[in-house]
């Protein structure tokens, strides 16, 4: 088992990332290489740069990937507005990926905060 297995916030992270690919399912034909393509992308850049950050020597280079898997959260939560307005998510779909990219925010943030004082 590799130590990154082990955390919380990367088995949400893969999680969201199939939670993200099933409701971009529904998404038009002629957003394969568009938008959903790019919240597939952002979501699954999340689990991987934590698993990347926990091979990293010291804590300040893990948390620097933890900032990075953060901002692929907020990519996916912006890109989810746009599937939304453009109708392509529903409400009840736009709010379930809003809840889940919350509570992962929440847990890298925690996450980087044990690893690193500001």
């Amino acid at each position: 088992m590799f130590n990154f297995e082990k955390l919380d916030v990367w088995q949400k992270a893969i999680e969201f990332a199939d939670l993200v690919y099933n409701r971009t399912r529904g998404f038009p034909a002629e957003e394969r290489f568009g938008l959903s393509n790019q919240m597939r992308r952002a979501a699954i850049s999340i689990s991987s740069n934590i698993a990347e950050g926990t091979s990293r020597m010291s804590e300040a280079d893990f948390a620097r990937f933890i900032e990075i898997a953060t901002g692929s959260v907020f990519e996916v939560v912006s890109q989810s507005f746009i599937g939304r307005r453009q109708d392509f998510l529903t409400d009840e779909n736009f709010r379930v990926i809003y809840s889940s990219a919350d509570e992962i925010g929440r847990m890298l943030s925690g996450l980087r905060k044990s690893l690193v004082l500001d």
